[in-house]
């Protein structure tokens, strides 16, 4: 049997020169990624702030139409996602390899993934009266009419969401990662229009308001329609690079061979982890429609207290704010540095992991921490802005952003690292802290629906919060069994020198939100949102300003990592074009070394939050081989040992950790069998005889 070591990368000179040019295109790569990414994050606020216009935050209304709206994208990724992401994935990434570039075997797998998805669409949405009931709890028969009405409009983008993955990776196997990035962006315009109507025709919840009893067909349209279509418009645009790629996909039929029942059996504990996280989030979320369905009833009844009960649009809504320095910061530099820990595990090279995760949790730290604190100083005029106009809104806004706020360093740290866990092969073991997990916060949940109901969706952000916070401590017990060490004194020194920065930055803000009475009811800060908006953009500069000159003072030299992009680029202008991101200098007298592309890789997210309606993205679909040194390495080269681009079926892991044995098949990378594009069901060699 042949060994491993032929499917593992050429080697590459090392030296202190190469690691700075491998960090530097790692930063500047994840600097592209958070620009798309911070694009579309900016009109998924604008798209939130006009639902909270047209709708009231605290409205019923509101409350129900978000529950129906992430129903689509958490059915995707309970049923659907784990398999897209770790079978059909690695399959197409393969399959590009092949000499007619994967068109006849990625036309049969998107056939079958279209057809599989269209039962499953259609199948759901004839259920919605039934989905509804299993996901929310305490409706009345009138708030369950409009759930049903909303779920019937909403649920078709699981079809889209599949499609949308499928062409994501299509584009990603092929070279092509800008479509994708910005793809969420049409999502978002389409749904601001349709909301913009809305408010121009029906008019804005602070003057009009809109409740169950005056809510009618033509506003589900303009609401949950547009939405809808928004997804459909974010798939569609899509279609246009894969045109382009002149693949030749047309529908085909006949999958004997394909593989897909032996790449889910190798995938198993991937699928196991999605599915665990999926269902124990939409547990929380059942309890969290409690408090809604109470505040209807007090409403209906004319009891004023309904006013200070906060329902799950308020959740939502603080969710996507204290996830923003996630998702800009910390997600895309995860998903660069992927790449460096997974050559790292591939050579065996601990301290190389260890140096990568290292780097990787000091770097985002700078950004993150300062985010947490800001998010906190800056809650209070963030949550009047996102009001809908109305105060006390605003207030539990702020209150259940407060609770979240300071867990945003911990869910990135922790997302950093499961990254090393899947870039040493191993499935096994974010499956178990996931399941420990889940089985917290539905314990957790359970017991926070006997909560009084104006403290349930305070408790469910605290849920977050520890849920974050416990995972962090999880992931590290096994890390630290893996790696012997963490780097712990490096990673607590850096993050206690950017905490004293953050907390200096914050009592600068404090002093400013004072000043423009962010502190006083009556206050400027309180008065409307435009204030509010005003308030955000005096006081965020202040504390950034003040943010940047202590980090200088404390002598943070991973705030020079995380703009290292930017400065890049300025002397790039003045020196003349640089070379790609990520390659590295060839010294004098050395022949140039290629890498061979890496092996497709495919990870899940271990965490309590996954992604929510409106911020859907493909960076999990996006982790794969680097192809730009295709032209050094054509289709047919046999780059492993059965002639194809992953190793052979019957080869150990490389795993060198984890839970499992390390003899075990890796989950969701050997998904198909024989050399690329000569699969004996499918007529490749019949074609050329004729």
């Amino acid at each position: 049997m042949k060994t491993m070591s032929s499917a593992k990368p050429a080697p590459v000179p090392s030296g202190p020169a190469d690691s700075k040019a491998v960090q530097s295109g790692e930063t500047r790569s994840g600097a592209i990624m958070a620009a798309g990414t911070l694009v579309s994050r900016f009109l998924g606020f604008a798209k939130t702030w006009m639902l909270a216009a047209a709708l009231g935050l605290g409205s019923t209304v509101n409350d129900t139409f978000i529950n129906a709206n992430n129903l689509p994208n958490l059915i995707f990724l309970l049923v659907a996602g784990g398999v897209f992401n770790a079978v059909l994935v690695p399959q197409i990434i393969k399959a590009s390899k092949a000499p007619d570039k994967g068109a006849d075997y990625i036309s049969r797998l998107l056939t079958l993934a279209v057809l599989v998805m269209l039962v499953l669409t259609l199948l759901v949405t004839l259920l919605a009266p039934s989905v509804i009931q299993l996901t929310t709890q305490g409706y009345s028969p009138q708030q369950k009419a409009l759930a049903v009405s909303f779920a019937f409009w909403c649920l078709p983008q699981i079809f889209f969401y599949g499609l949308y993955a499928l062409l994501t990776q299509v584009l990603n196997a092929h070279g092509a990662f800008g479509p994708a990035m910005w793809a969420p962006i049409i999502n978002n315009i389409v749904a601001i229009a349709g909301l913009g109507m809305f408010i121009a025709i029906m008019g804005a919840n602070a003057a009009n308001p809109h409740t169950i009893d005056n809510w009618g067909p033509f506003q589900t349209i303009l609401v949950a329609g547009f939405s809808t279509i928004g997804v459909v418009a974010q798939t569609a645009i899509l279609l246009i690079p894969v045109f382009r790629l002149r693949l030749g996909l047309r529908p085909r039929f006949g999958w004997r061979g394909v593989g897909l029942g032996h790449a889910a059996k190798l995938s198993i504990w991937t699928l196991a982890t999605a599915a665990v996280g999926q269902l124990a989030f939409l547990y929380v979320m059942r309890i969290a429609t409690i408090p809604g369905a109470e505040r209807l009833r007090l409403q209906q009844a004319g009891d004023p207290a309904a006013a200070s009960i906060p329902g799950n649009a308020v959740l939502e809504v603080a969710s996507q704010l204290y996830l923003l320095p996630h998702s800009i910061i910390a997600l895309s530099l995860a998903t660069v540095l992927f790449n460096r820990m997974t050559r790292a595990s591939q050579d065996g090279d601990r301290v190389a992991l260890r140096n990568a995760l290292s780097h990787g949790l000091r770097t985002m730290a700078v950004a993150t921490v300062f985010g947490a604190l800001a998010l906190f100083a800056l809650a209070g005029p963030l949550g009047m802005f996102f009001s809908g106009g109305q105060r006390q809104d605003g207030v539990m806004l702020a209150q259940t952003l407060t609770i979240l706020a300071l867990s945003t360093p911990f869910m990135s740290a922790n997302f950093m690292m499961s990254r090393v866990f899947y870039a040493n092969e191993d499935a096994r073991t974010p499956f178990f802290i996931q399941l420990v997990l889940a089985l917290v916060n539905v314990a957790a949940a359970f017991a926070i629906q006997f909560l009084p109901f104006g403290q349930i969706i305070f408790a469910i952000a605290i849920l977050y919060t520890g849920g974050n916070i416990l995972s962090v401590i999880v992931s590290a017990t096994f890390l630290r069994r893996f790696l012997g060490h963490l780097d712990g004194p490096r990673i607590a020194s850096s993050y206690i020198r950017m905490g004293y920065a953050a907390l200096g930055s914050a009592l600068a803000g404090a002093v400013a939100l004072w000043m423009l009475g962010s502190y006083n009811p009556d206050g400027y800060a309180w008065s409307d949102r435009l204030a509010a908006l005003v308030t955000i953009v005096v006081v965020g500069p202040v504390m950034m300003a003040a943010y940047f000159l202590l980090l200088k003072l404390f002598r943070v030299t991973e705030l020079q990592d995380l703009l290292q992009p930017l400065l890049g680029r300025l002397r790039r202008r003045a020196a003349g074009p640089a070379p790609e991101a990520g390659t590295e200098p060839q010294a004098a007298g050395v022949p140039e070394v290629r890498r061979a592309p890496e092996r497709a890789t495919v990870s899940v997210d271990t965490g309590l939050i996954p992604r929510i309606s409106g911020g859907f993205d493909a960076e999990s679909f996006r982790v794969g081989p680097d192809i730009r040194e295709e032209d050094s390495f054509p289709y047919g080269r046999r780059s492993g040992p059965e002639g194809g681009y992953l190793p052979a079926e019957d080869l150990p892991s490389t795993a060198q950790g984890g839970l499992g044995r390390g003899d075990a098949p890796l989950p969701g990378r050997r998904t198909y069998q024989g050399p690329a594009g000569h699969n004996p069901y499918f007529p490749f060699s019949r074609k050329k005889k004729k």
